[in-house]
């Protein structure tokens, strides 16, 4: 089992994140124990979880199992929704450590704005203390509109180092990534791969048929390419593999400008202005 070579990006607090992960939302708990053993055999170091998606416990067990070092594997988990407040906050993240049986993680994110509830600021602020005593190496945020970042910054002291979005070629959230990227905030890509509606988009697969490789891996290798970190989900373990290898060819100009024209804003999740 030799480690990844999976390149890093540098966050603002002076950590680093790899730059490809594993997604595990909608895997059950026991399923997920399994598909996070195949991926970090793989050579996988981030996985992506989430109080939400109540699997944490499968993935601590699988770390735990796999004989990868604790501080080899990226992790990160999120507050969901009926959490927010700053007490709610706390005792959220001391139920995600228990589940997950570690006793820190690498990143820990705010799941959602939840706007109608107005308490991200808060929720935020126990994220700050999360950090202050080490138990959250950074902090983060999910699904952040431009005019959500542009509150936080100014009524709080930490800047996010991620925001994670829905991002794919149909969706590829230029205004977000550019106003995180002038603030530091690196952009994190879910469902990359449109939960596989975009697998069959004739200019992806134009593109792959060209460089010899799957849909999947063209499309991964865009977000790469970008600069976004990205977080694949698969359950089986021929893709899993596969949607890590994926730094064995690169997409030229051409390449991008075909992607960059598929741009059309479809979603294949919530929008965050509406979700909670």
């Amino acid at each position: 089992m030799a480690p990844t070579d999976t390149p890093t990006l540098a966050l603002n607090d002076g950590t680093t994140i790899p730059q490809l992960g594993l997604g595990v939302y909608k895997v059950p708990d026991d399923e997920a124990e399994t598909v996070v053993a195949t991926a970090l055999e793989a050579g996988y170091r981030h996985l992506d979880t989430a109080s939400f998606y109540d699997n944490e416990g499968g993935v601590g067990r699988a770390m735990r199992a796999s004989g990868v070092p604790r501080d080899d594997v990226f992790l990160t988990t999120k507050v969901w929704n009926t959490d927010h407040g700053y007490d709610e906050t706390l005792r959220a993240f001391d139920r995600s450590l228990e589940t997950l049986g570690t006793d820190h993680v690498e990143l820990y994110l705010i799941h959602w704005p939840a706007p109608t509830q107005d308490r991200y600021v808060e929720t935020y602020r126990a994220l700050e203390r999360i950090r202050e005593e080490g138990r959250a190496r950074s902090i983060g945020v999910s699904n952040f509109q431009v005019h959500h970042l542009e509150r936080l910054l100014g009524e709080t002291d930490v800047v996010p180092v991620v925001d994670q979005v829905e991002a794919h070629p149909w969706l590829q959230q230029h205004e977000v990534r550019e106003f995180a990227a002038a603030h530091g905030i690196v952009t994190q890509a879910w469902s990359p791969l449109a939960r596989g509606r975009i697998l069959d988009d004739p200019t992806l697969l134009r593109l792959a048929e060209r460089h010899g490789v799957s849909t999947a891996q063209v499309v991964i290798r865009w977000h790469l390419q970008q600069g976004l970190v990205v977080i694949p989900k698969s359950v089986t373990p021929a893709r899993i593999r596969s949607n890590i290898d994926v730094f064995g060819f690169e997409l030229d100009d051409d390449d991008l400008a075909a992607v960059a024209a598929l741009d059309s804003g479809q979603r294949t999740g919530s929008h965050p202005d509406t979700n909670g």
